[in-house]
Parts: structure tokens; C-alpha cells; sequence
């Protein structure tokens, strides 16, 4: 009699766990893994369209190389912050780029002269005065998973 309880109990405790992993994932983008890091993106504009999140691999000629990135995340926009969750395939050296789809048409919009159009920034907040942020200046490390990371949006 004992040994059927004991069985019950163990099947409920693993179908809670399941449950709040399952819940936990629900608001991440990207391939599942077990490797999850947080964005915050601040100085958004507004609530309009998307913010995507670019993940790169630790791979100086695949950064902003078209199909150079891992994926691109997609999360509804909020004005002020925005709080993206991605899947990382591991623990390890990645970079971001980011931007504010505000007419959500999956596009990084450009000016004439190939200037982004949109919001956008970089992982590490790295500058962009007059060109692209070098490679080095964007990696970051995420050891663990649940890590927190933070870009600050640049409007042109």
C-alpha cells in the first residue's frame, strides 16, 4: 500500500516541476535549452511593434553577417524597459544586437545612407559613433544560466 502512494507522490512532485519549467520557458525565444539569458531594453521609445534581439555566436566574421546570426528573438515592445528572455544553445561568450521593430515588419529599417532607421543597440551598451561597434566590444560571457544583461536603446 505504501509503495503506490510513494509512486503518487513522486509522480505529482514531477508533474509540478514540469509545470513551472514549462511556465518559466513560456516567455523565452529561440531554440529550448537549459541556458536561458534575460535582456532588459531600456530608453524604448514606445509600445509599438517588436523588439528583436540578434543572438551571435563567439564569431567575429558571422557578427551582423547576413545569416550570420544564431536567431533573432521577437518580443512585444513596452515603452521605457523591455524584458526579453532567450534560449542560449550553452553556457559561454555570445553578443547582441538589438532593435525596435516599430512597425513590426521584421526588418531593421535604414536611412539612405544604410543608417539603421529604428532603435537600436548593442550588447555591453557598446558605441557606434560613426561606424559598427567592434566585435571585441560587444562579447559578453554568460557562464549560467538566468543571467540578466542590459541595452540601452539609441534612436536616430
Amino acid at each position: 500500500m505504501r509503495l503506490p502512494l510513494l509512486a503518487l507522490l513522486l509522480a505529482t512532485a514531477f508533474a509540478a516541476l514540469t509545470q513551472r519549467a514549462q511556465a518559466q520557458d513560456a516567455g523565452c525565444t529561440g531554440p529550448a535549452s537549459q541556458t536561458r539569458l534575460f535582456v532588459n531594453v531600456s530608453n524604448v521609445r514606445n509600445g509599438n511593434g517588436l523588439i528583436a534581439v540578434t543572438l551571435y555566436a563567439d564569431d567575429k566574421s558571422k557578427f551582423l553577417a547576413k545569416r550570420g546570426s544564431l536567431y533573432v528573438g521577437r518580443v512585444p515592445a513596452n515603452a521605457g524597459t523591455t524584458r526579453a528572455c532567450i534560449h542560449l544553445p550553452k553556457p559561454g561568450v555570445y553578443a547582441l544586437a538589438v532593435y525596435h521593430d516599430e512597425d513590426a515588419d521584421r526588418k531593421l529599417k535604414r536611412k539612405g545612407i544604410g543608417l539603421p532607421a529604428e532603435g537600436y543597440g548593442f550588447s555591453n551598451n557598446a558605441r557606434t559613433m560613426f561606424s559598427l561597434p567592434a566585435f571585441r566590444a560587444v562579447r559578453f560571457n554568460a557562464p549560467r544560466t538566468n543571467m540578466e544583461t542590459n541595452v540601452r536603446l539609441k534612436y536616430p
